[in-house]
């Protein structure tokens, strides 16, 4: 359960905390917990923004020549006023040792009179220095509620203007907002809006529209890929197990509101072991094109980099990037090769760090990411990575058996625009026993 971030701030506060940190690209949303926060401690709100430089919340003008960070810093030391200071973009200055010494005098000094100076921004790097005076407070992601409320105000704005045409059916209405997870309010009215006017309806046809919008989100940071789907789970022979598995979990897709009610929770992955070849990347593309989800893999070598911190870091982002555009599938493959068991010494630890972090994300994991993991050999990953609770199920995907080659054959010479009765299957499944189906085709 997300903790209530006005409980949080006005706690920090009250333990003498004189600067926060609300890390967060809304800058609405921040300025309204700040003015909340103001209002039950009885004191002012004075924002900072470089245009326009330090003004009081209400003033027509800023405090003139408070545009330079330490300007308005200097302001706020020598302030004996009890007041929020809102900081928005102050993040990249941190790195000047003048400004962080200035933020550390500013908190010291707002600390003793039940004041604070707050920062906001996304992906803010704290130098040392200043981790010790500076208190987290989480602002949680927007709920379905939130969303909601949101989609009928683009409505009801927009019909004021122009016509409109909602014929969004309660499933489809659902699965829009399942896809707005992830967006910030103001990055989601964007996407309402633009659905809405550019042919002015909202209906299904817009649920795919809106997923192809996240793609852009996806691979801005070039730690994840987009992948288009591959054909249906109907096009892979056999692993009848897998295909009943995620059929019956398909069930929450359609109906994700129904099945939270019932007091069920967003599938969290599948890790797939066996023989190379055999369909197990295949896989990972046939359940996002049967789920109607968008389907992004994550290459572990792109997560690597040669300075101290910056892999974990990337780490981070990626997974926050894949929590923002959730629901969706997260495909690894060849996950041994990124985290196997033993290693580590030769890279610092590093590896072994992040190992750390996936297995913790993989049991906290707030976004809706279902996880498709492929190895070809269990022996080399670590044991801790192979338990229940985070993975649903774990898959063996062997040889296919005569039968199975026989489907596979039928398969692949349908693909190739042949007519599978043309040929003798039965004959050329007992010819290619041993083979996987990569081989076959």
């Amino acid at each position: 359960m997300d903790h209530d971030p006005l409980h949080d701030f006005e706690l920090l506060i009250r333990s003498r905390y004189g600067a926060l940190l609300i890390e967060t690209a809304e800058e609405d949303r921040a300025e309204s917990l700040v003015e909340s926060a103001a209002w039950r401690l009885q004191v002012p709100v004075f924002v900072w923004r470089r245009a326009t430089g330090l003004r009081r919340k209400g003033a027509p003008s800023g405090i003139y020549g408070t545009q330079d960070p330490k300007t308005a810093l200097d302001h706020v030391v020598s302030s004996d006023m009890a007041a929020l200071y809102l900081f928005h973009g102050l993040g990249p200055e941190l790195e000047k040792p003048e400004v962080a010494d200035l933020l550390r005098e500013a908190a010291h000094r707002l600390a003793g009179r039940s004041g604070a100076l707050v920062l906001t921004g996304a992906g803010v790097r704290l130098p040392e220095s200043l981790r010790s005076v500076v208190g987290p407070v989480r602002l949680p992601l927007p709920v379905h509620e939130d969303y909601e409320g949101l989609q009928a105000r683009v409505v009801q704005d927009l019909s004021a203007r122009m016509g409109i045409e909602v014929t969004l059916t309660p499933s489809d209405q659902d699965r829009l907002l399942a896809n707005l997870q992830g967006l910030t309010l103001a990055e989601a009215e964007k996407l309402l809006t633009r659905l809405i006017v550019e042919d002015g309806r909202l209906d299904a046809n817009d649920i795919e529209r809106a997923v192809e919008a996240k793609r852009t989100l996806v691979e801005q940071d070039g730690l994840l890929e987009y992948q288009p789907s591959a054909q249906s789970l109907e096009g892979i022979a056999d692993l009848t197990r897998l295909k009943e598995w995620l059929g019956k979990r398909r069930r929450f897709m359609e109906d994700p509101q129904g099945a939270a009610a019932f007091g069920l929770e967003f599938p969290r992955g599948v890790l797939l072991v066996g023989v190379p070849g055999c369909g197990k990347s295949l896989c990972a593309k046939a359940v996002a094109a049967a789920w109607s989800l968008p389907l992004v893999k994550l290459d572990p070598g792109a997560l690597y980099d040669k300075y101290i911190g910056e892999t974990e870091q990337n780490f981070r982002k990626a997974m926050g990037s894949a929590e923002r555009v959730a629901p969706l599938v997260l495909w690894i493959d060849e996950i041994e090769k990124a985290f196997a068991a033993g290693g580590g010494d030769e890279d610092g630890g590093v590896s072994q760090r992040v190992l750390g972090s996936f297995l913790s994300w993989l049991q906290e994991r707030r976004g809706d990411v279902f996880v498709v993991a492929t190895a070809n050999d269990v022996m080399q990953l670590p044991p801790e990575m192979l338990r229940k609770g985070r993975w649903d199920e774990l898959f063996f995907v062997d040889l296919p058996n005569e039968t199975e080659r026989q489907v596979i054959w039928n398969l692949v010479i349908a693909r190739y625009q042949r007519e599978p009765n043309d040929f003798d299957t039965v004959q050329l499944a007992k010819t290619t026993e041993g083979l996987t189906g990569s081989e076959i085709e």
